[in-house]
């Protein structure tokens, strides 16, 4: 096993809830390893949506042969982000070349700067390990730095490249940022117990922790400011506080200082997220 852990998120997009934290050792996964999670998570999502058409983006090192060949043998829509190879430089070339050619031929701006062409093409690629030819989406970008091609493999009948890379492919940006927050914000990057078990429990208790910080912020009425803040901003504003609590019988009492900036949040949260009776 590898010397160090490095574990997988899974995230509801849609709402920014953490639905499992798995820990794995911390090398790069191969296609069968994928493949394994993708089935998973697949027969769990289709429990309770049967008929829902999923996608699965991801980038090249998720992307293996297993993952792409197991989701079209179970109706899976997938996008992966594969690495370079000559072949589809040689395939895109013509379409890097006009966009250079369009470069050179525009006018500089006062700095005497030329701007950057940015242009997309598709092509279809079979590697050898591959059964059969599938469809490759180019994104093509020439600036004074040179130029940078950037690729994506998909299974998907329709859009256009543009559509396809900017919109689609690129929108895995937003569970990137999900899983910065669990990390850097809720600090569970801290997995430095020598038993994967251990670091497995420490996982599923910043995952709670995160169920706690969602909760909080989805109980802030949305004209507040903290409603959209993050978890660091949400815990110095609402959990660092200092207060005098006396418990009586029948109530607890919350004292805050005279000057406490969000004490009519602090009433408003406590009516909304006190259970109501049944």
């Amino acid at each position: 096993m590898s010397g160090c852990f490095s574990p997988i998120h899974i995230y509801d997009v849609e709402t920014g809830h953490c639905v499992l934290t798995i820990l794995r050792p911390g090398k790069t996964p191969d296609g069968r390893e994928v493949r394994a999670h993708l089935r998973r998570l697949v027969r769990r999502i289709r429990v309770h949506w049967p008929k829902t058409l999923i996608t699965i983006r991801g980038d090249s090192h998720h992307g293996g042969r297993e993952a792409m060949d197991w989701c079209e043998q179970n109706g899976i829509r997938y996008i992966f982000g594969p690495g370079p190879n000559k072949i589809l430089a040689e395939q895109v070339f013509a379409k890097l070349d006009e966009c250079c050619v369009r470069r050179a031929e525009s006018k500089p701006d006062a700095k005497g700067m030329r701007g950057k062409v940015r242009d997309y093409t598709e092509t279809t690629y079979a590697a050898k390990s591959w059964a059969r030819a599938r469809r490759v989406v180019a994104r093509i970008e020439v600036t004074h730095k040179g130029a940078d091609v950037r690729y994506v493999v998909t299974n998907l009948p329709y859009g256009d490249a543009e559509w396809l890379y900017d919109r689609l492919y690129c929108a895995r940006g937003h569970a990137e940022n999900l899983i910065k927050r669990h990390k850097s914000q809720l600090a569970s990057d801290r997995i430095s117990c020598r038993s994967p078990l251990a670091n497995q429990m420490r996982l599923i208790l910043h995952t709670a922790a995160y169920w706690l910080m969602r909760t909080l912020r989805d109980a802030i009425p949305r004209p507040q400011v903290l409603a959209s803040g993050e978890f660091s901003t949400i815990r110095l504003r609402l959990l660092k506080v200092a207060v005098r609590i006396k418990e009586t019988a029948s109530r607890v009492r919350l004292a805050f200082a005279a000057n406490c900036p969000d004490a009519d949040l602090f009433r408003d949260l406590i009516r909304s997220l006190t259970p109501r009776p049944t």
